[in-house]
Protein backbone atom coordinates (compact mmCIF):
# COMPACT_ATOMS: atom_id res chain seq x y z
CA UNK A 1 0.00 0.00 0.00
CA UNK A 2 1.26 3.35 -0.80
CA UNK A 3 3.20 5.34 1.88
CA UNK A 4 2.51 8.58 0.46
CA UNK A 5 -0.98 9.18 1.49
CA UNK A 6 -2.21 9.06 5.20
CA UNK A 7 -4.82 5.89 5.78
CA UNK A 8 -8.47 6.62 4.95
CA UNK A 9 -11.53 5.19 4.78
CA UNK A 10 -12.69 4.33 1.80
CA UNK A 11 -16.62 4.14 0.39
CA UNK A 12 -18.21 2.45 -2.20
CA UNK A 13 -22.21 2.06 -3.11
CA UNK A 14 -23.93 -0.39 -5.16
CA UNK A 15 -24.53 0.93 -9.03
CA UNK A 16 -27.52 -1.74 -9.64
CA UNK A 17 -28.92 -5.07 -8.27
CA UNK A 18 -32.61 -3.32 -7.32
CA UNK A 19 -35.91 -4.47 -8.22
CA UNK A 20 -36.59 -1.15 -10.19
CA UNK A 21 -34.46 -2.28 -12.86
CA UNK A 22 -37.85 -4.25 -13.64
CA UNK A 23 -39.86 -1.51 -13.16
CA UNK A 24 -37.83 0.12 -16.05
CA UNK A 25 -37.84 -2.60 -17.94
CA UNK A 26 -41.81 -2.31 -18.48
CA UNK A 27 -41.58 0.62 -20.60
CA UNK A 28 -40.16 0.79 -23.86
CA UNK A 29 -38.94 4.23 -24.13
CA UNK A 30 -36.96 4.10 -20.84
CA UNK A 31 -33.25 2.02 -20.16
CA UNK A 32 -32.70 0.08 -17.75
CA UNK A 33 -29.95 2.01 -16.65
CA UNK A 34 -31.59 4.62 -16.36
CA UNK A 35 -31.52 4.86 -12.06
CA UNK A 36 -27.54 3.95 -12.13
CA UNK A 37 -26.48 6.87 -14.12
CA UNK A 38 -28.71 8.55 -11.56
CA UNK A 39 -26.84 6.99 -8.68
CA UNK A 40 -23.14 7.25 -10.64
CA UNK A 41 -23.94 10.66 -10.59
CA UNK A 42 -24.66 11.37 -7.16
CA UNK A 43 -21.85 9.28 -6.16
CA UNK A 44 -19.64 10.61 -8.28
CA UNK A 45 -20.94 14.17 -6.86
CA UNK A 46 -20.47 13.25 -3.64
CA UNK A 47 -16.97 12.00 -3.90
CA UNK A 48 -17.36 8.29 -2.72
CA UNK A 49 -14.75 6.13 -4.45
CA UNK A 50 -16.18 3.91 -6.27
CA UNK A 51 -19.16 1.97 -7.65
CA UNK A 52 -20.00 -1.84 -7.05
CA UNK A 53 -21.98 -4.29 -8.93
CA UNK A 54 -22.57 -7.64 -7.88
CA UNK A 55 -24.30 -10.87 -9.94
CA UNK A 56 -26.34 -13.33 -9.82
CA UNK A 57 -25.67 -16.15 -12.20
CA UNK A 58 -29.45 -17.87 -11.79
CA UNK A 59 -33.37 -16.89 -11.15
CA UNK A 60 -33.50 -15.74 -7.50
CA UNK A 61 -35.81 -17.91 -6.03
CA UNK A 62 -36.47 -14.91 -3.22
CA UNK A 63 -37.34 -12.41 -5.87
CA UNK A 64 -35.92 -10.32 -8.68
CA UNK A 65 -33.28 -8.44 -7.65
CA UNK A 66 -32.52 -6.84 -10.74
CA UNK A 67 -28.62 -8.21 -11.98
CA UNK A 68 -27.96 -7.42 -14.95
CA UNK A 69 -23.82 -8.65 -16.55
CA UNK A 70 -21.46 -6.49 -14.84
CA UNK A 71 -18.81 -5.50 -17.20
CA UNK A 72 -21.28 -4.12 -19.17
CA UNK A 73 -23.27 -2.33 -16.87
CA UNK A 74 -20.10 -0.70 -15.68
CA UNK A 75 -18.72 0.02 -19.04
CA UNK A 76 -21.75 1.91 -19.95
CA UNK A 77 -21.43 4.42 -16.62
CA UNK A 78 -17.90 4.94 -17.17
CA UNK A 79 -19.26 6.92 -19.97
CA UNK A 80 -20.79 9.25 -17.69
CA UNK A 81 -18.33 9.65 -14.82
CA UNK A 82 -14.81 10.77 -15.10
CA UNK A 83 -13.49 10.04 -11.48
CA UNK A 84 -15.57 7.02 -9.65
CA UNK A 85 -13.96 3.57 -9.63
CA UNK A 86 -16.02 1.01 -11.26
CA UNK A 87 -15.91 -2.51 -9.50
CA UNK A 88 -17.57 -5.34 -11.48
CA UNK A 89 -18.29 -9.06 -10.08
CA UNK A 90 -16.86 -11.83 -12.05
CA UNK A 91 -16.70 -15.75 -11.58
CA UNK A 92 -13.38 -17.36 -12.12
CA UNK A 93 -15.50 -20.55 -12.01
CA UNK A 94 -17.24 -19.80 -15.43
CA UNK A 95 -14.77 -17.42 -17.26
CA UNK A 96 -11.43 -17.74 -19.09
CA UNK A 97 -8.44 -16.02 -17.89
CA UNK A 98 -7.58 -15.21 -21.09
CA UNK A 99 -10.59 -13.24 -21.94
CA UNK A 100 -10.88 -12.14 -18.19
CA UNK A 101 -7.94 -10.31 -18.60
CA UNK A 102 -9.09 -8.94 -22.37
CA UNK A 103 -12.46 -7.74 -20.60
CA UNK A 104 -11.12 -6.14 -17.56
CA UNK A 105 -8.18 -4.41 -19.10
CA UNK A 106 -10.64 -3.12 -21.96
CA UNK A 107 -12.78 -1.58 -18.86
CA UNK A 108 -9.76 -0.10 -17.65
CA UNK A 109 -9.08 1.83 -21.07
CA UNK A 110 -12.40 2.57 -21.52
CA UNK A 111 -12.82 3.91 -17.85
CA UNK A 112 -9.21 5.59 -18.10
CA UNK A 113 -7.82 3.66 -15.40
CA UNK A 114 -11.16 3.18 -13.09
CA UNK A 115 -11.40 -0.49 -13.20
CA UNK A 116 -11.65 -3.04 -10.35
CA UNK A 117 -12.16 -7.06 -10.47
CA UNK A 118 -14.38 -8.41 -7.39
CA UNK A 119 -12.97 -12.08 -7.89
CA UNK A 120 -15.87 -14.58 -7.09
CA UNK A 121 -15.96 -18.58 -7.16
CA UNK A 122 -19.88 -18.62 -7.33
CA UNK A 123 -22.06 -20.59 -5.07
CA UNK A 124 -25.03 -20.67 -7.33
CA UNK A 125 -25.53 -20.71 -11.02
CA UNK A 126 -24.69 -24.43 -12.58
CA UNK A 127 -27.83 -25.11 -13.53
CA UNK A 128 -27.34 -22.66 -15.98
CA UNK A 129 -23.75 -24.60 -17.00
CA UNK A 130 -24.05 -28.01 -17.07
CA UNK A 131 -23.31 -30.70 -14.90
CA UNK A 132 -20.39 -30.85 -12.61
CA UNK A 133 -19.74 -27.15 -13.74
CA UNK A 134 -19.60 -26.26 -9.73
CA UNK A 135 -16.75 -28.35 -8.74
CA UNK A 136 -16.38 -28.57 -4.74
CA UNK A 137 -14.84 -24.85 -2.61
CA UNK A 138 -11.65 -26.56 -2.98
CA UNK A 139 -11.44 -26.79 -6.18
CA UNK A 140 -13.02 -23.89 -7.32
CA UNK A 141 -10.37 -22.25 -5.19
CA UNK A 142 -7.28 -23.68 -6.61
CA UNK A 143 -8.70 -22.89 -10.45
CA UNK A 144 -9.24 -19.21 -9.21
CA UNK A 145 -5.74 -19.13 -8.17
CA UNK A 146 -4.35 -20.34 -11.87
CA UNK A 147 -7.03 -17.98 -13.71
CA UNK A 148 -5.51 -14.97 -11.51
CA UNK A 149 -1.95 -16.06 -12.00
CA UNK A 150 -2.40 -16.11 -15.58
CA UNK A 151 -4.47 -13.01 -15.87
CA UNK A 152 -1.57 -11.23 -13.63
CA UNK A 153 0.71 -12.74 -16.08
CA UNK A 154 -0.98 -11.39 -19.29
CA UNK A 155 -1.22 -7.63 -17.82
CA UNK A 156 2.40 -8.29 -17.53
CA UNK A 157 3.31 -9.37 -20.12
CA UNK A 158 4.13 -5.74 -21.96
CA UNK A 159 7.29 -4.32 -20.34
CA UNK A 160 7.30 -0.54 -19.93
CA UNK A 161 8.57 1.20 -22.97
CA UNK A 162 7.03 -1.25 -25.20
CA UNK A 163 5.04 1.36 -26.79
CA UNK A 164 5.87 4.83 -27.67
CA UNK A 165 4.77 7.45 -29.52
CA UNK A 166 7.00 7.90 -32.82
CA UNK A 167 7.43 11.15 -34.12
CA UNK A 168 4.45 11.45 -35.93
CA UNK A 169 2.48 10.58 -33.09
CA UNK A 170 1.56 7.30 -33.96
CA UNK A 171 2.45 4.21 -31.58
CA UNK A 172 6.19 2.58 -31.87
CA UNK A 173 5.77 -1.20 -30.90
CA UNK A 174 8.72 -2.16 -29.41
CA UNK A 175 8.06 -6.65 -30.12
CA UNK A 176 10.99 -7.05 -28.26
CA UNK A 177 9.68 -6.34 -24.96
CA UNK A 178 6.27 -7.79 -25.28
CA UNK A 179 6.48 -11.62 -24.58
CA UNK A 180 4.98 -14.76 -24.32
CA UNK A 181 3.65 -16.07 -20.84
CA UNK A 182 3.58 -20.10 -21.96
CA UNK A 183 1.45 -21.14 -19.05
CA UNK A 184 0.43 -24.69 -18.95
CA UNK A 185 -1.32 -25.82 -15.60
CA UNK A 186 -4.05 -27.79 -13.76
CA UNK A 187 -7.16 -26.04 -15.22
CA UNK A 188 -5.54 -23.33 -18.32
CA UNK A 189 -3.04 -24.18 -20.99
CA UNK A 190 -2.26 -20.27 -22.15
CA UNK A 191 0.40 -18.81 -24.59
CA UNK A 192 0.13 -14.95 -24.67
CA UNK A 193 1.05 -12.42 -24.37
CA UNK A 194 -2.26 -9.86 -23.90
CA UNK A 195 -3.12 -8.67 -27.56
CA UNK A 196 -4.41 -5.08 -26.37
CA UNK A 197 -2.68 -2.01 -25.46
CA UNK A 198 -0.32 -2.32 -21.38
CA UNK A 199 -3.44 -0.89 -18.99
CA UNK A 200 -3.73 2.86 -17.66
CA UNK A 201 -3.28 1.51 -14.27
CA UNK A 202 -0.99 -1.57 -15.22
CA UNK A 203 -3.35 -3.96 -13.71
CA UNK A 204 -6.88 -3.33 -12.50
CA UNK A 205 -7.32 -2.95 -8.93
CA UNK A 206 -7.93 -6.92 -7.51
CA UNK A 207 -11.09 -7.49 -4.75
CA UNK A 208 -12.19 -11.19 -3.47
CA UNK A 209 -15.15 -12.47 -2.33
CA UNK A 210 -15.33 -15.26 0.25
CA UNK A 211 -14.15 -15.53 4.02
CA UNK A 212 -14.17 -19.60 3.83
CA UNK A 213 -10.67 -21.35 4.77
CA UNK A 214 -10.14 -21.51 1.19
CA UNK A 215 -11.34 -18.15 0.73
CA UNK A 216 -9.07 -16.43 2.75
CA UNK A 217 -6.62 -17.83 1.68
CA UNK A 218 -7.05 -17.14 -2.05
CA UNK A 219 -7.42 -13.60 -0.13
CA UNK A 220 -3.99 -13.37 1.50
CA UNK A 221 -2.40 -14.26 -1.46
CA UNK A 222 -3.57 -12.00 -3.93
CA UNK A 223 -6.48 -9.84 -2.91
CA UNK A 224 -5.97 -6.23 -2.91
CA UNK A 225 -9.30 -6.05 -1.29
CA UNK A 226 -11.43 -8.65 0.48
CA UNK A 227 -15.03 -8.13 0.41
CA UNK A 228 -16.34 -9.91 3.79
CA UNK A 229 -19.39 -10.33 6.14
CA UNK A 230 -18.31 -9.51 9.29
CA UNK A 231 -21.47 -8.46 11.56
CA UNK A 232 -19.62 -8.05 15.02
CA UNK A 233 -16.40 -6.31 15.77
CA UNK A 234 -14.94 -9.13 17.33
CA UNK A 235 -15.48 -11.48 13.87
CA UNK A 236 -13.90 -8.26 12.21
CA UNK A 237 -11.03 -8.30 14.18
CA UNK A 238 -10.79 -12.32 14.27
CA UNK A 239 -10.83 -11.93 10.89
CA UNK A 240 -8.71 -9.29 9.65
CA UNK A 241 -6.45 -10.59 12.61
CA UNK A 242 -6.10 -14.28 10.33
CA UNK A 243 -6.29 -12.69 6.71
CA UNK A 244 -3.55 -9.82 7.76
CA UNK A 245 -1.03 -12.95 9.30
CA UNK A 246 -1.78 -15.48 6.27
CA UNK A 247 -0.89 -12.62 3.79
CA UNK A 248 2.48 -11.35 6.10
CA UNK A 249 3.18 -15.99 5.29
CA UNK A 250 3.09 -14.98 1.22
CA UNK A 251 5.17 -11.89 1.77
CA UNK A 252 2.85 -9.38 1.38
CA UNK A 253 3.40 -5.56 2.39
CA UNK A 254 1.61 -4.64 6.14
CA UNK A 255 -1.96 -3.33 5.62
CA UNK A 256 -3.00 -5.81 2.58
CA UNK A 257 -5.22 -6.66 1.82
CA UNK A 258 -7.87 -4.41 2.91
CA UNK A 259 -10.98 -5.31 4.63
CA UNK A 260 -14.46 -4.03 3.04
CA UNK A 261 -17.80 -4.41 4.72
CA UNK A 262 -20.94 -3.88 3.85
CA UNK A 263 -23.13 -1.53 6.15
CA UNK A 264 -26.83 -1.59 6.55
CA UNK A 265 -27.46 1.58 8.25
CA UNK A 266 -31.16 2.17 9.22
CA UNK A 267 -30.94 6.43 10.02
CA UNK A 268 -32.78 8.68 11.93
CA UNK A 269 -33.19 12.03 12.45
CA UNK A 270 -32.85 10.93 16.50
CA UNK A 271 -32.31 7.58 18.11
CA UNK A 272 -35.81 7.26 18.59
CA UNK A 273 -36.72 7.43 14.64
CA UNK A 274 -34.24 5.05 13.61
CA UNK A 275 -35.58 2.59 16.28
CA UNK A 276 -38.65 2.70 15.13
CA UNK A 277 -37.99 2.72 11.29
CA UNK A 278 -36.33 -0.30 12.19
CA UNK A 279 -39.03 -1.58 14.07
CA UNK A 280 -40.89 -1.07 11.10
CA UNK A 281 -38.92 -2.61 8.58
CA UNK A 282 -39.36 -5.99 11.01
CA UNK A 283 -43.27 -5.73 10.91
CA UNK A 284 -43.22 -6.05 7.17
CA UNK A 285 -41.56 -9.12 7.36
CA UNK A 286 -43.29 -11.72 5.59
CA UNK A 287 -41.49 -14.33 8.03
CA UNK A 288 -43.11 -17.40 6.24
CA UNK A 289 -41.39 -16.56 3.01
CA UNK A 290 -38.60 -15.70 5.80
CA UNK A 291 -38.38 -19.47 6.31
CA UNK A 292 -36.47 -20.12 2.66
CA UNK A 293 -34.57 -17.20 3.25
CA UNK A 294 -32.84 -18.55 6.62
CA UNK A 295 -32.69 -22.25 4.78
CA UNK A 296 -30.75 -20.64 2.49
CA UNK A 297 -28.38 -18.54 5.01
CA UNK A 298 -27.66 -22.10 6.39
CA UNK A 299 -26.98 -23.76 2.70
CA UNK A 300 -30.55 -24.34 1.37
CA UNK A 301 -30.42 -27.82 2.74
CA UNK A 302 -32.49 -27.15 5.55
CA UNK A 303 -36.54 -28.00 5.95
CA UNK A 304 -37.67 -25.24 8.25
CA UNK A 305 -41.58 -25.53 7.09
CA UNK A 306 -42.71 -26.83 10.55
CA UNK A 307 -40.34 -25.50 12.95
CA UNK A 308 -42.47 -22.55 15.27
CA UNK A 309 -41.27 -19.14 14.73
CA UNK A 310 -40.41 -18.64 18.30
CA UNK A 311 -38.37 -22.34 18.74
CA UNK A 312 -35.03 -22.68 18.79
CA UNK A 313 -33.75 -24.49 15.58
CA UNK A 314 -32.20 -28.45 16.73
CA UNK A 315 -29.08 -29.55 16.36
CA UNK A 316 -30.12 -31.95 13.84
CA UNK A 317 -31.57 -29.42 11.65
CA UNK A 318 -27.54 -27.58 11.14
CA UNK A 319 -25.84 -28.44 8.36
CA UNK A 320 -22.14 -29.61 8.19
CA UNK A 321 -20.23 -26.67 6.96
CA UNK A 322 -17.81 -28.72 5.35
CA UNK A 323 -20.41 -30.46 3.04
CA UNK A 324 -21.83 -27.20 1.79
CA UNK A 325 -20.48 -26.46 -1.60
CA UNK A 326 -21.05 -22.55 -1.62
CA UNK A 327 -21.56 -19.74 1.01
CA UNK A 328 -19.62 -21.22 3.44
CA UNK A 329 -18.69 -18.27 5.61
CA UNK A 330 -22.67 -16.96 5.75
CA UNK A 331 -23.61 -20.51 6.79
CA UNK A 332 -20.91 -20.45 9.74
CA UNK A 333 -22.50 -17.05 10.64
CA UNK A 334 -25.91 -18.42 10.76
CA UNK A 335 -24.93 -21.84 12.20
CA UNK A 336 -23.03 -19.87 14.89
CA UNK A 337 -26.30 -17.71 15.46
CA UNK A 338 -28.87 -20.65 15.76
CA UNK A 339 -26.67 -22.31 18.62
CA UNK A 340 -25.99 -19.60 20.22
CA UNK A 341 -30.10 -19.79 20.97
CA UNK A 342 -31.71 -17.56 18.54
CA UNK A 343 -35.24 -18.62 17.33
CA UNK A 344 -36.23 -19.26 13.60
CA UNK A 345 -38.72 -15.68 14.03
CA UNK A 346 -35.15 -13.66 15.45
CA UNK A 347 -32.92 -15.28 12.39
CA UNK A 348 -35.63 -14.58 9.69
CA UNK A 349 -35.37 -11.08 11.07
CA UNK A 350 -31.35 -11.52 10.97
CA UNK A 351 -31.36 -12.76 7.50
CA UNK A 352 -32.83 -9.45 6.37
CA UNK A 353 -29.11 -8.47 6.37
CA UNK A 354 -27.43 -11.64 5.25
CA UNK A 355 -25.05 -11.82 8.05
CA UNK A 356 -23.69 -8.51 6.81
CA UNK A 357 -22.97 -5.66 9.32
CA UNK A 358 -26.12 -3.75 10.64
CA UNK A 359 -26.15 -0.33 12.58
CA UNK A 360 -28.90 2.00 13.40
CA UNK A 361 -29.17 5.58 15.08
CA UNK A 362 -28.68 9.29 13.74
CA UNK A 363 -25.42 9.71 11.36
CA UNK A 364 -23.38 10.43 14.25
CA UNK A 365 -24.01 7.45 16.16
CA UNK A 366 -23.25 5.27 12.84
CA UNK A 367 -20.04 7.97 12.62
CA UNK A 368 -19.00 6.24 16.34
CA UNK A 369 -19.57 2.80 14.74
CA UNK A 370 -17.87 3.21 12.14
CA UNK A 371 -15.15 5.12 13.59
CA UNK A 372 -14.21 2.59 16.39
CA UNK A 373 -13.70 -0.55 13.11
CA UNK A 374 -11.44 2.30 11.61
CA UNK A 375 -9.45 3.09 14.59
CA UNK A 376 -8.64 -0.46 15.54
CA UNK A 377 -7.33 -1.49 11.52
CA UNK A 378 -10.35 -3.64 11.16
CA UNK A 379 -12.27 -1.81 8.14
CA UNK A 380 -10.82 -0.04 5.17
CA UNK A 381 -13.95 -0.19 3.12
CA UNK A 382 -17.54 0.24 3.57
CA UNK A 383 -20.61 0.56 1.31
CA UNK A 384 -23.10 3.20 1.49
CA UNK A 385 -26.66 2.85 1.57
CA UNK A 386 -29.04 3.55 -0.95
CA UNK A 387 -28.71 6.82 -2.71
CA UNK A 388 -31.00 7.18 -5.37
CA UNK A 389 -33.52 7.36 -1.86
CA UNK A 390 -33.15 11.18 -1.34
CA UNK A 391 -34.13 10.69 2.55
CA UNK A 392 -31.30 8.10 2.40
CA UNK A 393 -29.15 10.57 0.56
CA UNK A 394 -29.17 12.97 2.47
CA UNK A 395 -28.09 10.96 5.80
CA UNK A 396 -25.59 9.31 3.56
CA UNK A 397 -24.06 12.75 1.90
CA UNK A 398 -24.93 15.15 4.98
CA UNK A 399 -25.21 13.44 7.65
CA UNK A 400 -22.68 10.17 8.01
CA UNK A 401 -20.16 11.35 5.40
CA UNK A 402 -20.13 14.80 6.76
CA UNK A 403 -19.52 14.05 10.07
CA UNK A 404 -16.43 11.03 9.01
CA UNK A 405 -15.10 13.88 6.88
CA UNK A 406 -15.38 16.28 9.85
CA UNK A 407 -13.08 13.49 11.85
CA UNK A 408 -10.99 13.24 9.38
CA UNK A 409 -11.46 9.76 8.38
CA UNK A 410 -12.53 9.80 5.07
CA UNK A 411 -10.72 11.67 2.20
CA UNK A 412 -12.56 15.15 0.94
CA UNK A 413 -11.73 14.39 -2.58
CA UNK A 414 -10.39 12.16 -4.94
CA UNK A 415 -6.35 12.09 -4.72
CA UNK A 416 -5.84 10.97 -8.20
CA UNK A 417 -6.97 9.98 -11.62
CA UNK A 418 -7.06 6.23 -10.99
CA UNK A 419 -9.27 3.98 -9.12
CA UNK A 420 -5.29 2.88 -8.07
CA UNK A 421 -4.49 5.89 -6.74
CA UNK A 422 -7.48 6.96 -5.12
CA UNK A 423 -7.46 3.75 -3.25
CA UNK A 424 -3.73 4.41 -2.20
CA UNK A 425 -2.55 0.76 -3.74
CA UNK A 426 0.88 0.46 -5.39
CA UNK A 427 1.53 -2.50 -8.45
CA UNK A 428 2.90 -5.57 -6.43
CA UNK A 429 7.13 -4.87 -6.11
CA UNK A 430 8.54 -5.34 -9.25
CA UNK A 431 5.74 -4.03 -11.52
CA UNK A 432 6.20 -0.62 -13.45
CA UNK A 433 3.77 1.01 -15.36
CA UNK A 434 3.67 0.35 -19.11
CA UNK A 435 2.35 3.64 -19.92
CA UNK A 436 0.62 4.23 -23.26
CA UNK A 437 1.94 6.78 -25.25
Amino acid sequence: MSTQQPRTLRTVTGAGGTSETYDLAVDPARSTLERAVRVARLAEAARIDALFTADLLRFDAQGPIGSQEPLVFVSALSQVTSRIGLIATVSTTYHHPFNLARLFGTLDHVSNGRAAWNLVTSAVGEENFGPGALPGPEERYARAAEALDVVNALWDSWEPGALTAGQDGRAVLDRDLVHRIDHAGEFFTVAGPLNIPPLPQGRPVQMQAGQSDAGRELGARYAEIVFTSLPTFEAAADFTRKIRASARGFGRPDGLPLIFSSLHATYGATEAEARRRVRERHEAIDFERGRSLVADMLGGGVDLSDLPLDDKLPESLLPDVSAVNGRRGRVEIFSAYARAGRTLRELVVAAQDTGHWAVAGTPEQIADAVEERFRAGVLDMITLGDLGDPREHDFIVNGLLHELRRRGIVAPDYTGGTLRENLGLDLPAGRQLARRP
